[in-house]
């Protein structure tokens, strides 16, 4: 009777400290909030082969679904923001994109997934690096196969981001993207192949680290400033500044800057060749668009890697112009855009773009 006694309480107090156990792990869960824009990654297509697709297609329940094992690592939450494939992203979803992360993430929020269309990550990726007021995680993933085709990406990035998203060393790394196993900085970030899953490079400095069995291992972080280091806020924004990207090539002429001189742009950004190098007639228009109508000019280049740098061919300060540095036409454009929305002084945008 006095051992059939012991062993019930035994067997009690077991039970009692597995209970204990399973609700200590469940409260130790990070809670991820998965924030959903559309993309190929929620796309469907008509069969498990077929090349063309609908992007978007698919809620991000539906989505997540195919990822059950995010539970096991998470407290997943989820909200649909958009559902749109990401060639059609525009100023008003990155306004309310980054207001209802900062929201979450001085709420309950320990991190933020977004799935996005590959098309314009880098941009929305960057522009969330410059208006996030966080250090915690805010990670973008999406994929470059739908969510309907064989071997799809998508489950396996979403998995990985949210890995590397509950991971305590991903604190204060500013936004990043989660693809193909590699961990990529807002900073640097560039798609270079249309097609191909490993599409997403940090060209000019190299991943910040890679996905390993799903445990991030960082072997750089970034010098640039962002997130609780920017000083770009867009809490009470509504609308951005109009900047338009103007392309040089052999024989370019002042046509696209005369027609963004008449459509009232505040900015204008060049995708210039070489060193960011301009046409004379190219040059000669930007020049009078400063001058004559106070837009704001930065050079940038069509080559993916590599500086555009000051005081080289063109000088910047006679014409007032500033030059991009190490962000692209595409980065240039977004950090132009908040950068109108604080000054119209090219040597304070140029102080920008050497910081960001």
């Amino acid at each position: 009777m006095i051992m059939r006694t012991n062993i019930k309480r035994v067997f009690g107090l077991l039970m009692m400290m597995m209970v204990i156990s399973i609700a200590s792990n469940a409260q130790a869960k990070k809670t991820v909030y998965i924030l959903a824009t559309g993309g190929t990654i929620a796309g469907q297509g008509a069969t498990e082969v077929t090349a063309g697709y609908k992007a978007g297609a698919i809620t991000v329940d539906e989505l997540l679904s195919a990822v059950p094992e995010i539970k096991d690592i998470a407290n997943i939450k989820a909200e649909q923001v958009a559902n749109i494939g990401s060639q059609d992203m525009n100023d008003q979803v990155w306004l309310k994109l980054s207001k209802r992360v900062n929201e979450l993430l001085n709420q309950d929020a320990d991190a933020i997934v977004i799935t996005h269309g590959t098309d314009t990550q880098e941009e929305t990726a960057y522009f969330l690096n410059l208006t996030v007021k966080s250090d915690k995680p805010v990670i973008l993933v999406g994929s470059m196969r739908p969510s309907t085709a064989i071997s799809a990406d998508g489950p396996r990035n979403i998995y990985n981001a949210v890995a590397t998203a509950v991971a305590p060393e991903s604190v204060g790394k500013g936004v990043t993207v989660v693809m193909d196993d590699k961990i990529l900085g807002a900073d640097d970030l560039a798609k270079t192949n249309t097609l191909s899953v490993g599409t997403f490079q940090n060209p000019n400095y190299g991943p910040l680290g890679i996905v390993y069995n799903g445990k991030p291992i960082y072997t750089r972080q970034s010098l640039k400033r962002h997130t609780i280091n920017s000083e770009f806020d867009v809490t009470n924004l509504s609308e951005l500044p109009r900047v338009e990207i103007i392309l040089s090539y052999s024989n370019a002429t002042s046509l696209f800057v005369d027609a963004a001189v008449k459509a009232h742009v505040k900015g204008i950004v060049t995708a210039g060749v070489g060193n960011g190098n301009l046409t004379t007639d190219l040059q000669n228009a930007l020049e009078k668009a400063v001058k004559n109508h106070g837009i704001a000019v930065v050079r940038s280049s069509r080559i993916m890697t590599g500086p555009t740098a000051q005081w080289d061919e063109i000088n910047d300060d006679q014409l007032g112009f500033s030059a991009s540095w190490f962000n692209n036409p595409y980065r240039s454009r977004v950090l132009l855009m908040l950068a109108l929305t604080k000054t119209k002084d090219y040597k304070e945008i140029q102080r920008m773009f050497s910081e960001y």
